[in-house]
């Protein structure tokens, strides 16, 4: 029974030209899930890129991982990551019991974060998990030009709030079995909570770009 990485990395980036290959810290950014799954070897057995891009390819081809070029029809800004992470799976025609999907735009992660949440995983017996954060920010809704709090009370203190998480994207780990029906977060998915600055990452515009490149040189120094 295997345990693999997928890195979904289409070509089509509208904010961001060419998002997955811009250089981030001093190497193209899909390049940083490959180095940290193949820091992760003692879990993972083999390493995917899924794309539809021949620059994407090439440079993921030369970091050591192994790609399974993505159909058009799976590659347009609707497509679910789902989707790719199963034409993988049918792609290898093996049994693959674990997948672990490694998004590139999430390119800073702890170092042991992998391992720490594969123990997990294991020990749970779970068919999924996935990373949360928790969120300290008073939210609402605006309805006819009148703001009505949903998560607070006017008045009530940040550090009272009922706690709320959000889906940081850091990692998933996910059944083979799961994938190949549609699913990545599972009914019994475990919610793995990781309170670190890198959760924090996501990219998605030049802004977060900008932000990501600062953590990283002040986490490098």
């Amino acid at each position: 029974m295997k345990t693999i990485a997928i890195i979904p990395a289409r070509g089509g980036s509208k904010r961001i030209p060419e998002k997955n290959i811009q250089l981030f810290g001093e190497l193209p950014m899909l390049v940083h899930s490959i180095k940290y799954a193949f820091a992760n070897t003692e879990i993972i057995d083999e390493v995917y890129v899924s794309t539809d891009d021949e620059s994407i390819k090439r440079i993921a081809l030369s970091y050591g991982a192994k790609v399974i070029d993505r159909p058009a029809a799976l590659s347009g800004d609707l497509e679910p990551t789902v989707s790719a992470m199963k034409h993988v799976l049918q792609s290898l025609k093996e049994n693959i019991e674990n997948v672990i999907l490694l998004q590139p735009t999430n390119p800073l992660r702890p170092d042991n974060l992998l391992k720490e949440s594969f123990e997990i995983y294991q020990k749970e017996n779970c068919d999924s998990l996935f990373t949360v954060t928790r969120n300290h920010q008073k939210f609402g809704k605006i309805t006819d030009n009148k703001f009505k709090p949903f998560n607070y009370s006017i008045g009530q203190r940040s550090q009272d709030l009922e706690p709320l998480f959000f889906e940081n994207g850091l990692l998933y780990i996910t059944k083979g079995s799961l994938i190949l029906k549609d699913t990545i977060i599972s009914e019994n998915a475990f919610p793995l909570e990781v309170n670190h600055i890198f959760a924090n990452i996501d990219i998605d515009t030049p802004e977060d770009l900008d932000y990501a490149e600062y953590l990283y040189q002040k986490h490098k120094s």
